[in-house]
């Protein structure tokens, strides 16, 4: 023990030297030293990921806080409420707009939130637009109309107002749904859980994996064939676009990517088991509760932790491993799954 005193004195006795001989500017280094000591620590405790929760735990929490019980519906709102809730009341809190240490120093964790955020704002607006209504000439639900603007506010905005600030009444909006549907009161509100609603929904988070995978897919820089009017003999576009373009994501913004991805995939794997309760119905009738389940898996395996203190980005057969093509697969593989399941969804 005296040993370790000594040593640290020595350190101690050490950094004094090297520090200018005026003891307030002495004092003041060393205070910067150990805050940005603190902030370092702070920072990569910021940076782990939340755990997992269970949406039908969550709606059952959220029922019996407002004296009402779990139906139809209630699942997905929980489901979108809680990973909302999750991104604001993490350790560190929403670090999207910070604007002082560590948080402006954070790169990783604010691109998991932005990836959960766009999957939050898909869902809102899919609930607004066609799980409560039931047709398309029906009125919107008020809470719902005035929730899904604040999910879609300046992920940037640090005040006046601030994005937290939005986002916390846009879920107080959304509570106020999640309680209306329980309620024999109040039938307006309602959430129609049909195969027509759900692969509309499924159509968003299609396109939205389908982007990411080829984003991730690009960290290695391709030569691409341009299909953008394939198949459609009298298509047409705007302006004549290139027959062969080389697609490659910045070295800088390889990790941005992969933790866009992470937060979208983390974000998906709730909202889908989610789906699995409320649509469980469809689903069997449908003969398409396994497909959506093998959706998960997928997403899971996206969620596996990364040993390498950075992000990799070696070429696809090379020494050094590609966490950006690891991503790509499991992503890949789990929008071919949703894929297979809108088409049975639509089938009789």
């Amino acid at each position: 023990m005296n040993a370790v005193k000594e040593t640290l004195a020595d350190w101690r006795d050490g950094l004094f030297d090297l520090l200018p001989d005026t003891r307030p500017v002495r004092w003041g280094v060393l205070a910067l030293v150990v805050y940005l000591l603190v902030a370092t620590i702070t920072g990569i405790f910021w940076s782990l990921t939340p755990d997992h929760f269970d949406p039908e735990e969550k709606a059952a929490q959220y029922a019996t806080e407002d004296g009402g019980e779990v139906v139809t519906g209630s699942v997905t709102t929980a489901a979108l409420m809680g990973v909302m809730e999750t991104l604001l009341e993490k350790p560190g809190g929403y670090l999207h707009n910070d604007r002082f240490p560590p948080g402006i120093w954070l790169d990783n964790m604010p691109n998991w939130e932005y990836g959960v955020l766009i999957q939050v704002r898909d869902l809102s607006r899919a609930m607004r637009e066609v799980f409560s209504r039931s047709q398309s000439q029906s009125t919107e639900d008020e809470d719902l109309a005035m929730a899904e603007p604040r999910y879609h506010f300046d992920s940037d905005s640090w005040v006046l107002p601030s994005s937290e600030s939005e986002y916390q009444q846009a879920q107080d909006f959304t509570r106020k749904y999640f309680s209306r549907l329980s309620d024999a009161d109040a039938p307006g509100a309602q959430f129609y859980a049909r195969a027509d609603n759900l692969r509309y929904w499924l159509s968003t988070v299609n396109t939205r994996l389908g982007s990411l995978s080829q984003r991730l897919s690009a960290s290695v820089g391709q030569r691409r064939l341009n299909t953008d009017l394939a198949g459609d003999a009298g298509a047409s576009q705007s302006t004549q676009g290139p027959v062969e373009m080389e697609v490659k994501t910045p070295w800088l913004e390889i990790d941005d990517v992969f933790y866009e991805a992470r937060g979208t995939t983390w974000a998906l794997i709730h909202f889908l088991r989610a789906i699995e309760a409320d649509f469980a119905d469809v689903l069997e009738k449908k003969n398409a509760l396994v497909s959506l389940r093998q959706i998960i898996r997928e997403l899971e395996g996206a969620q596996e932790t990364v040993w390498s203190p950075m992000i990799l980005n070696g070429t696809g057969f090379g020494l050094v491993a590609n966490h950006s093509l690891v991503m790509a697969s499991y992503i890949s593989r789990a929008n071919a799954a949703i894929i297979d399941l809108r088409d049975l969804l639509l089938q009789g």
